[in-house]
């Protein structure tokens, strides 16, 4: 019953965020494989993260405690990566 909530909360841009986060990547490489605005993917990433659904990481093995002051300053820097939570959303609606 949780998943089926789940898929139906996820919007298109979420799906495809999450989909180029099976693997750890860069917010640079996101801007470019998602093709979505600066500010929009973002926005997305604040609230995909809020909802659990990814996680930031300051290097390649080190997560880190999301705060959204820190990240306003540090996104650009930050590497990301789907959680089990996100990916089943994820696997759910496609």
């Amino acid at each position: 019953m949780e998943t089926k909530k789940l898929q139906e909360s996820m919007t298109d841009k979420e799906f495809d965020i999450i989909d180029e986060l099976y693997f750890i990547n860069t917010f640079d490489v996101l801007l470019e494989e998602t093709e979505l605005d600066e500010i929009v993917l973002k926005t997305e990433l604040i609230n995909l993260v809020n909802k659990g659904w990814i996680k930031c990481l300051a290097r390649v093995n080190q997560e880190i405690a999301f705060d959204e002051n820190t990240f306003e300053q540090n996104y650009r820097k930050y590497h990301y990566l789907a959680t089990k939570k996100g990916l089943l959303a994820h696997n759910g609606r496609s």
